[in-house]
């Protein structure tokens, strides 16, 4: 056994704190990496705090993680010891249903491993996260991450990065299309990115005027004021693709008339109450409401590569790791532009 430091809260009250913990021998496909870096994503906290249901605890937390590789498997063929490494929100899946089979670990039916607040894929042994000095994955679940970029800023490209980029790929979004991207956050700043390196119209819709200038700066195209009406009105029936990233509760509605015909609205951000849907925002104009998660391994690999390519990194905040609580506190007032990330040197 590896021992290891982390930070873990041990119940749903109580705050994160250090905890010393064991990880499993590196075995024959395994690597381990130190951890140089973690991305501080939302539903860390909603975990912490058990809002989703059926927590495991203690719990480290993390899932978007950079490192550098220190030992590898007698089988690993994909790194070697000095290399940078990766490893976003599973390390690991059943490996055989049709999604896992097509590279949609993210969908696997029988159930893919989270990298924290989750089991091994023997349905028993617990999952534990970022927050931490170490970890060991199944070589089929590390990522490559390149030397062009800045670390830290790659760290939260393995969370918020990849929701993005997965259903905009997907849906083929692109020149010649007019995106909307709901909200300007961690997922929101990296949805107008990604649009505006894929050659889309990019307009950010915000309840917030005095982010105006921020959605400029990240590339936006224009940005709406959404509790304007006559801002509203100036792209109703206007765009091809809307990329919903808000979590907090928001009425889908609203947003389904600014569609065109066969519009698509995209929820990745994730609001923990039910909303009402009316058939009739979706009839006229055959409209759509969609839901996407992560990508699977080989379109985060593809993701990174891109982001090497086209200098493409998260806007982030660096914090100590003993100040986790406090970044918690800001991420809720919406205090940070964009993700924060732990030094882990700080642990």
């Amino acid at each position: 056994m590896i021992a290891t430091k982390g930070y873990a809260a041990q119940t749903k009250d109580a705050n994160l704190a250090p905890w010393d913990f064991d990880r499993r021998d590196v075995g024959p496909h395994d690597v381990q990496f130190d951890i140089t870096y973690c991305g501080v994503c939302h539903s860390d906290l909603h975990q912490i705090k058990d809002e989703w249901g059926g927590s495991i605890f203690p719990m480290v937390p993390g899932h978007e993680i950079v490192g550098r590789v220190v030992a590898v498997g007698s089988e690993v063929t994909k790194f070697k010891v000095g290399d940078l490494a990766g490893t976003g929100c599973m390390v690991d899946s059943c490996r055989v249903c049709p999604n896992c089979q097509h590279g949609l670990e993210q969908y696997c039916t029988n159930g893919n491993s989270p990298t924290y607040n989750g089991l091994e894929q023997d349905k028993k042994t617990p999952t534990y996260g970022g927050y931490s000095n170490t970890i060991i994955v199944n070589e089929d679940f590390v990522l490559h991450v390149s030397d062009k970029l800045d670390l830290a800023a790659v760290a939260p490209l393995l969370c918020a990065g990849i929701t993005t980029y997965s259903p905009l790929r997907h849906w083929k979004v692109g020149k010649g299309n007019k995106l909307a991207v709901v909200g300007l956050g961690g997922l929101g700043h990296m949805g107008i990115k990604f649009g505006v390196a894929f050659g889309a119209e990019v307009t950010v819709l915000s309840t917030s005027p005095k982010k105006e200038a921020d959605a400029k700066k990240l590339g936006a195209h224009k940005f709406v004021v959404t509790s304007d009406p006559a801002q509203l009105a100036s792209v109703n029936v206007y765009f091809d693709f809307i990329l919903d990233t808000v979590s907090a509760e928001h009425d889908y509605n609203q947003y389904l008339t600014l569609l065109k015909t066969d519009g698509i609205h995209i929820c990745v951000g994730a609001p923990p109450t039910p909303s009402a849907l009316l058939a009739f925002s979706l009839i006229p104009g055959r409209k759509s409401i969609a839901g996407s998660s992560i990508g699977g391994i080989a379109e985060t690999q593809e993701m990174l590569d891109f982001c090497a390519d086209n200098n493409i990194v998260s806007d982030i905040e660096l914090i100590d790791i003993k100040d986790i609580h406090q970044a918690y506190d800001r991420m809720l007032k919406g205090d940070v532009r964009y993700r924060f990330v732990i030094d882990m040197a700080t642990l």
